[in-house]
């Protein structure tokens, strides 16, 4: 490579335990599911892998980024 470095896109994404508990998590477009599951565990004291991360019946997969899921600021 050239060193060029495309810029990481911050964002924040809000997920909802399911018992009414938010969690708001600071990442980049480019993480994947596998990475917001780790920010999660670690504000929530859970393991990672107890994590399930879906929106209605679309359960996410570890290895996709957020932005291939279209998870934007915000959400």
């Amino acid at each position: 490579g050239l060193g060029f470095t495309k810029e990481k896109k911050k964002i924040e994404v809000v997920l909802n335990d399911g018992l009414g508990k938010k969690v708001q998590v600071k990442c980049n477009d480019d993480d994947t599911i596998g990475d917001l599951k780790e920010l999660v565990a670690a504000q929530t004291d859970t393991q990672s892998y107890k994590i399930k991360i879906q929106k209605w019946y679309n359960i996410y997969m570890d290895h996709i980024t957020l932005k291939d899921y279209e998870i934007h600021d915000g959400m």
